[in-house]
């Protein structure tokens, strides 16, 4: 009923002195959640002008409207954006004497990572502490890992994951998976097949493209009994089932043109 409610906004924010900081950041959120941006952003806007100063953002009102820009984007353009917006409502609440926390500084690394600014993620990550007082956390790590993964900067991304791991935290699927590929696709399989062994021993999903990437690389450099071999570990310790033993046996099919090569694969 957001037509009903955006009524009785109107009448509030008609009334001087009237509302809280926890009144409008529930009407930012709940126009966030209609995807209504402009309207939760103009209503930021009342709280910034307002003389009522039990209406004044707070770190809550901020970190409400970083979910919802970084929620907006499908691709790096776009993220690129509402990104500039992210930053500009960053540095509005740094100079307002509100202490940044970590929701709100992993909320910059993420959307330099997804806008394709990992330099810039990179240089908040180094600031958290010494600047912000703020350490990382595993979310913080996480979200550089696949970053600089996915610009082929592998041994960052590995410097990353050690130094995540030397304090206690455990990348994500997701980091793993993104390290995993990276590794592979960089030729080091070894490395790749040892960090996936520990994903799996971390109880974290391996995804198919994870397994065929490391898969098709020990084929490309010749290693295909060695591969044919893990695949068959891997479904005899049900890691892959059915569907996905039959996927990855296509790997294997590519690699051989002799019939008997390929009935050693059924």
């Amino acid at each position: 009923m957001y037509e009903e409610m955006d009524d009785v906004v109107n009448q509030v924010l008609a009334v001087p002195y009237v509302g809280s900081e926890a009144l409008y950041n529930t009407i930012i959120y709940f126009f966030t959640e209609a995807r209504k941006l402009t309207r939760a952003v103009n209503i930021f806007k009342h709280m910034k002008n307002s003389r009522n100063l039990e209406c004044m953002p707070s770190i809550r009102t901020y970190n409400i409207l970083f979910t919802a820009f970084l929620s907006r984007g499908r691709n790096s353009y776009i993220n690129h954006m509402y990104m500039e917006t992210i930053r500009c409502l960053f540095k509005q609440m740094v100079d307002d004497g509100i202490d940044p926390d970590i929701f709100s500084l992993n909320s910059m690394i993420k959307g330099y990572v997804l806008s394709n600014h990992v330099n810039d993620a990179l240089r908040i990550f180094h600031q958290m502490d010494a600047v912000y007082n703020c350490p990382p956390n595993s979310f913080s790590y996480d979200y550089l890992i696949h970053g600089l993964c996915a610009q082929g900067r592998t041994d960052n991304a590995r410097e990353l994951c050690d130094e995540m791991k030397q304090k206690g935290f455990v990348p994500s699927a997701r980091s793993y998976n993104s390290l995993v590929n990276a590794l592979a696709l960089g030729g080091g399989v070894e490395e790749a097949m040892n960090s996936m062994w520990e994903m799996i021993e971390k109880q974290k999903s391996v995804d198919l493209i994870t397994y065929r990437t490391v898969l098709d690389e020990m084929c490309r450099r010749g290693r295909v009994e060695e591969a044919m071999k893990l695949l068959k570990e891997l479904q005899d310790k049900d890691l892959v089932d059915g569907h996905t033993y039959r996927k990855l046996q296509h790997v294997f099919e590519d690699e051989f043109d002799d019939s008997n090569d390929r009935k050693r694969l059924r």
